[in-house]
């Protein structure tokens, strides 16, 4: 009967020995590792595509707004001219003093 009992418990210790190794714990923690590297990899590309889709929006805006404003410019210098040529061409009045 002791036999019985001795025998029982060293199969189960040596089961419970094989599922507990310290190599599974060493992978997992490398693989986290590499994982969350390659994820921040993921991330800071995308970022920067972001970022580059952002700049290229605003050059656009910033382009329309330039030629905006050359066109204002050159309506506001054509009415300068208009109104100095035409008070050029206008007689002028000047007061009699009697």
């Amino acid at each position: 009967m002791l036999a019985r009992i001795t025998s029982r418990r060293l199969a189960v210790s040596a089961l419970g020995a094989r599922s507990y190794t310290s190599s599974i714990k060493e992978g997992s923690v490398a693989q986290s590792r590499e994982f969350s590297k390659k994820e921040r990899a993921h991330e800071d590309q995308y970022a920067r595509k972001h970022e580059r889709e952002q700049l290229e929006k605003l050059k656009k805006q910033i382009d329309a707004k330039k030629a905006e404003l050359e066109k204002l410019q050159k309506e506001h210098d054509e009415i300068s001219n208009n109104n100095s040529v035409a008070s050029a061409s206008l007689p002028t009045c000047t007061p009699q003093l009697t």
